[in-house]
């Protein structure tokens, strides 16, 4: 009878293990991870097809400048020094017009700059004789390094010249410095010079003539969306239903909806750099040149205002804390007409920022909104609960009403940013349509200017009646209302 030891036993387990492992789970998860890559690449290309564009366009502008190390006549004007044409479309190339051309013009411009200072400094150290030739130099190259360093610092600068002062140090110190050991460095200077120019110029006509991306377009259509988002939050039944639930004492409805007002929040980022490369940007379609770009992000500062009190007001809408029924069913109306006169502004307000039109029908809208937050505060100043009331019924609800009142003021102030970006960029002017409410008000009279339904008395004055004959004079009859 033969005798397995445990040792034996446990080795041909871990071997059995193993094998498993290479022969069954290794090719699962090899299965599943290139299923994973292959469908995350495709939701990625059907997210934005420009990425695939813009992949495409990459290839094509080094395969193009690959021309100076594959074609012997180029090679033998420039030799080594067409290298750094590949490396300039491989730093220079950018998604969008703007940011190329914006890259593009600061590589050249810092390279010219620095190539003349960069040969001056090494002509003049030359003229000290051998032993003076690298003080100079090294103090010419400490002096511009300090002092383009501490001029990046500025925010200004910092925007839009970084990249260029970046190159500014670089090409300065690669030339002074290597004029000292090599004798041709006009010829060096020279070839990168134009290699450097030709790479960037590549990118340059390419980006745009084949299917040019737009910062500028996309920044136009992101303060758009940014105020469609708004909109989406506040033309939803959440305010309805924060009253009926407190009616009710149960929700009926699950308050995570519509979180797409958050990614709001976190645009400061994207919209500054869009508009950094839209200052960049030639004339295209209906942005002429000095297009009002800070007016953008003007808009976007006070989105994000109304976004964040947007916020809170869906944490108190979220909240398991309920107001009291008596107080909601009074403030009810008032708000929820701010809502949702506010949310059909602030689309308005996008519908016209996109199609580059003067939004004047979202005044009606912003005016009925102020009305009801006139309503509103007299109805907080008055005594809508009791001495003896418990706050904590009473607080939310107060807490949402102000919510609102602020966000009326926050709308109002995007309306006006709108219509003056309007005026700067010379939107379109639209002929005001009628809308189905206002031809319902009064058979062939004109409509009254909302100014007058705010006035604290109106007086009514009779000067007739409704036969054809009346039975006498109706005269010094008036009812105040």
């Amino acid at each position: 009878m033969e005798i397995v030891s445990p040792a034996s036993h446990e080795i041909a387990s871990l071997s059995t293990r193993v094998w498993w492992w290479f022969e069954e789970a290794l090719p699962k998860r090899l299965t599943a991870m290139v299923i994973e890559t292959a469908s995350n690449t495709k939701k990625l290309a059907q997210d934005d097809p420009r990425r695939v564009t813009h992949s495409i366009k990459v290839g094509l502008a080094l395969s193009l400048v690959s021309l100076f190390y594959y074609y012997q006549p180029l090679y033998d004007n420039f030799g080594v020094s067409g290298i750094w044409a590949v490396m300039t479309v491989v730093v220079v190339f950018e998604f969008s017009v703007g940011a190329t051309l914006g890259k593009g013009l600061n590589r050249t411009l810092a390279t010219l700059l620095a190539g003349a200072l960069g040969l001056g400094a090494y002509h003049l150290a030359n003229l000290s004789g051998h032993i003076g030739e690298p003080i100079l130099l090294g103090l010419f190259v400490f002096i511009q390094a300090a002092t383009s360093t501490f001029v990046r610092f500025f925010p200004k600068i910092k925007a839009r010249y970084d990249y260029g002062l970046l190159i500014f140090i670089l090409t300065f110190s690669m030339i002074s410095v290597s004029g000292f050991r090599d004798n041709e460095i006009l010829e060096l200077a020279h070839q990168r010079l134009s290699t450097i120019i030709i790479g960037g110029s590549s990118c340059i006509i390419i980006s745009v003539l084949v299917f040019p991306v737009w910062a500028g377009e996309d920044l136009h259509n992101l303060i758009a969306l940014n105020m469609e988002k708004l909109a989406n939050f506040l033309e939803h039944p959440s305010v309805i239903e924060y009253f009926k639930t407190s009616e009710n004492g149960e929700s009926n409805d699950d308050k995570s909806f519509l979180q797409g007002y958050k990614s709001v929040l976190n645009s400061k980022r994207n919209e500054e750099s869009l508009a950094n490369f839209a200052r960049w940007e030639p004339c295209h379609g209906q942005f002429h040149f000095r297009h009002p770009w800070k007016q953008y992000l003007k808009i976007g500062i006070l989105t994000r205002e109304c976004a964040y009190r947007i916020d809170a007001l869906s944490g108190h809408l979220n909240s398991d804390i309920r107001a009291k029924p008596e107080i909601c069913s009074k403030i009810q109306e008032a708000c929820t007409t701010m809502s949702l006169e506010n949310g059909k502004c602030l689309r308005e307000l996008a519908c016209g920022v996109r199609a580059m039109t003067h939004p004047s029908s979202a005044k009606p809208h912003i005016s009925k909104a102020k009305i009801a937050a006139k309503k509103l505060k007299l109805l907080l100043k008055s005594r809508l609960w009791e001495k003896d009331a418990d706050l904590l019924a009473v607080i939310p609800s107060v807490t949402v009403a102000s919510l609102l009142i602020d966000i009326v003021n926050c709308t109002e102030k995007i309306a006006d940013s709108v219509l003056e970006l309007a005026s700067l960029a010379h939107f379109e002017s639209v002929d005001p349509t009628v809308s189905p409410e206002k031809s319902q008000v009064g058979q062939g009279e004109p409509d009254k200017p909302l100014t007058e339904i705010t006035c604290p008395q109106v007086v009514i004055i009779v000067d007739g009646s409704e036969n054809e004959n009346p039975p006498g004079p109706l005269t010094n009859r008036h009812i105040e209302m």
